[in-house]
């Protein structure tokens, strides 16, 4: 294979160093290094990760579609605010989507998929025990699509995907600053227990305090945010 079919053209660059840059400036809006309302400062930026603003603004943007950051005509690009009445309109449909999901899981759920579950609990108790964020957030995410995905319906489950795609920071805040990864993943083996149980009652209650739960967790932030 020649040289020209293994290098990466400058775009391929850019677009690789967009995507690091984009994770590497959502940790700082998770962090709370960029505040909520905060101005992104993309020559500041540009000046930390020691490159010029065009990777900086397509992570910008990334990170927009994603719902972590908002644009405002003519004056750029800031840290998305949530407000309370957001937080709880969000999260009731939410809790609504997912109490109806558990609820059918729980009539149809086979020793196969309770065996992934399983394993999805397991893994995130152990990156909770190690308080490694990180290696619990993807596997939160994976845990709860393979739930919509197992209830058997379809129109449910994309619209619940719809619904939470650009939910990104409303569920990282939620478990970095409002009660942490351990009670997170404590709702997770209820939810499991529920559906082990084949209790359809049981399971959509349980699927559907979870999401409660983590509304008040991130109304606690948002209010102390408020001042």
């Amino acid at each position: 294979m020649s040289d020209a079919a293994t290098t990466d053209t400058p775009a391929q660059r850019t677009a690789s160093l967009a995507t690091v840059l984009e994770r590497e400036i959502e940790r700082m809006i998770v962090g709370a290094d960029l505040a909520p309302g905060e101005r992104i400062n993309e020559n500041q930026l540009a000046d930390r990760f020691g490159t010029s603003r065009g990777p900086i603004r397509e992570a910008v943007r990334a990170l927009e579609g994603s719902g972590l950051v908002t644009s405002v005509r003519n004056r750029g690009f800031f840290v998305r605010r949530l407000s309370v009445t957001e937080v709880r309109e969000v999260y009731d449909v939410r809790a609504a989507l997912f109490g109806l999901a558990g609820r059918l899981l729980a009539e149809r759920v086979t020793d196969a998929q309770l065996a992934q579950l399983h394993a999805f609990v397991a893994t995130m108790e152990d990156a909770s025990a190690a308080r490694d964020f990180d290696a619990y957030y993807p596997v939160n995410l994976a845990f709860h699509e393979y739930i919509m995905d197992a209830s058997g319906n379809a129109t449910l489950a994309a619209q619940y995907r719809n619904f939470v795609k650009k939910l990104l920071l409303f569920r990282v805040r939620s478990l970095v600053q409002g009660g942490g990864l351990a009670v997170s993943n404590r709702e997770h083996r209820e939810m499991l227990s529920a559906i082990a149980a084949r209790d359809p009652s049981w399971s959509h209650e349980a699927h559907w305090r979870h999401v409660a739960a983590a509304k008040d967790r991130l109304l606690a932030v948002v209010r102390y945010e408020a001042g």
